[in-house]
């Protein structure tokens, strides 16, 4: 090992304690995982790339919701790389990006973790403002009646996408904006537009297709998802947009008894499962676990039972299922390297992610 990596291990083995997890586990795997950031941290802050702030930004979200001071210099570099990202329009993204909203939205996410203090309130306020002149709406030229109303994306695609959206919302809710809020509102109806139900708040082609509750990718621009299409011309739900749909709705203030929550709850209890991103395999696999813990959580049932009847203790499955698949340095990562889920930094984030999720029962 070298010098420098030598005193990198030194610090993150110094620094301050993770959160203490019921489960020894956890703790463990939190450990090796901070060791490991502590580790591949570039000397700017950053991690992977210091152009690829989107994953800065992750890590050092993940290892604050780690129990990882804000005052630890791991952290404090990597705060410092996100605010050498800031711009004059207030936005949080590298320059040239075509992510600004997701770099944005993970930007603020980790600002908010960090600011009991109130440091941070007024790049968080003016990133909110930000991301609201990204939405789409009648700043593109669009009206309510568009499939793309309310959504956000990825400027490289030209239309919005249910990933990007779930990050929109959450970014907002961490801002402290909300549910009727206008820019909430507006979310909502481009959520309720990705989900394969037919109600009067989805009329698009594919939902009577399929209809089976789940979610797709977008129903922008045509419609797409990442699971592919039926024989008559439905498009299939599958597993991560389903959990980031029914976490939005949820975030957006629905009620467990709305025909939306219903169904999608539905769909995820006939397809749960830990063994892959139901409807892609194994691709996706990490940024699933994360947005499944996080709507887990949200559901608030420490056992879900599936539709077969069976109970799953959901947090204990998870932590059994992460912990199969961590390395021996520490790090998780996803040999079906699609969705840049081949970057360790990045999935090893999304895991500490999902583990901050399994500590309360």
């Amino acid at each position: 090992m070298s010098r420098i990596s030598t005193l990198a291990l030194v610090a993150v083995l110094t620094a301050s304690p993770a959160c203490v997890s019921a489960d020894p586990a956890v703790d463990a795997m939190r450990k090796k995982a901070i060791q490991f950031l502590g580790i591949t941290k570039n000397k700017d802050g950053s991690w992977t790339k210091n152009e690829l702030v989107g994953v800065t930004g992750l890590v050092t979200t993940a290892l604050l919701r780690s129990g990882v001071s804000p005052e630890d210099p791991m952290v404090v570099s990597g705060l410092a790389n996100l605010l050498s990202h800031i711009k004059k329009d207030g936005g949080i993204y590298a320059k040239g990006s075509l992510h600004r909203n997701y770099e944005t939205c993970i930007s603020l996410m980790a600002l908010s973790e960090a600011n009991a203090d109130g440091q941070y309130t007024k790049q968080i306020k003016n990133a909110e403002k930000f991301l609201r002149e990204l939405q789409w709406d009648q700043g593109e030229g669009i009206e309510s009646s568009d499939a793309a109303w309310g959504g956000a994306g990825y400027g490289s695609h030209q239309r919005p996408d249910m990933s990007n959206t779930q990050f929109l919302l959450e970014a907002l809710k961490k801002a402290g904006v909300k549910n009727d809020d206008p820019a909430m509102q507006k979310i909502l109806k481009f959520v309720s537009r990705a989900q394969n139900l037919e109600t009067s708040h989805n009329d698009l082609p594919f939902a009577t297709k399929v209809n089976d509750g789940g979610f797709i990718y977008t129903p922008a621009a045509g419609s797409e998802s990442k699971a592919g299409a039926t024989d008559n011309g439905g498009l299939r739900s599958y597993g991560s947009m389903t959990y980031a749909g029914l976490k939005s709705l949820i975030y957006a203030g629905l009620k467990k008894d709305d025909i939306r929550v219903k169904a999608a709850t539905a769909w995820i209890r006939k397809n749960y499962t830990l063994k892959e991103n139901p409807g892609v395999g194994q691709q996706g696999l990490f940024y699933y676990f994360h947005t499944f813990a996080r709507t887990m959580e949200l559901l608030g049932e420490a056992e879900f039972t599936d539709a077969a009847g069976k109970k799953h203790a959901w947090r204990t499955e998870l932590i059994s299922r992460l912990q199969s698949l961590q390395q021996n340095n520490g790090s998780w990562t996803n040999p079906a390297d699609r969705w840049y889920e081949g970057d360790p930094n990045l999935v090893t984030a999304y895991c500490l992610l999902a583990l901050s999720h399994c500590d309360a029962e």
